[in-house]
């Protein structure tokens, strides 16, 4: 699941992560924390990669809504951001981290471990 929503980033990173063999559930940038809980419960995805700074809400808020759904508690988490938010993004319950602008190899490298 990619929650990104800038439509650019949004479509090379889905164009990547498909090319790499990713199937990639789609966000479409309007709903709030209940509905994206709700859409996540219908995908069921291994792996959310979650911008920090959206545009309506806070990627901090869709993390805190996902852990605490039963059912979405475990899906790993990889949370990015134009500024350094490593620490603050683990102690909010992400299982990892990753700074923009990344090199592709390194979101894939990223995403590979956070799966692991």
């Amino acid at each position: 699941m990619l929650i990104e929503d800038d439509i650019n980033m949004f479509s090379l990173l889905q164009m990547l992560l498909e090319f790499e063999g990713y199937e990639v559930a789609r966000w479409e940038g309007d709903e709030q924390v209940p509905e994206i809980v709700s859409l996540m419960q219908r995908e069921q995805p291994a792996l959310v990669l979650l911008d920090v700074n959206l545009r309506h809400l806070s990627g901090f808020d869709v993390l805190r809504g996902l852990r605490q759904e039963p059912g979405l508690k475990d899906t790993r988490v990889l949370m990015a951001s134009g500024m350094d938010l490593t620490s603050q993004c683990l102690q909010a319950g992400a299982d990892g981290f990753i700074m923009k602008p990344f090199m592709p190899d390194e979101l894939i490298t990223k995403i590979q471990k956070t799966l692991s």
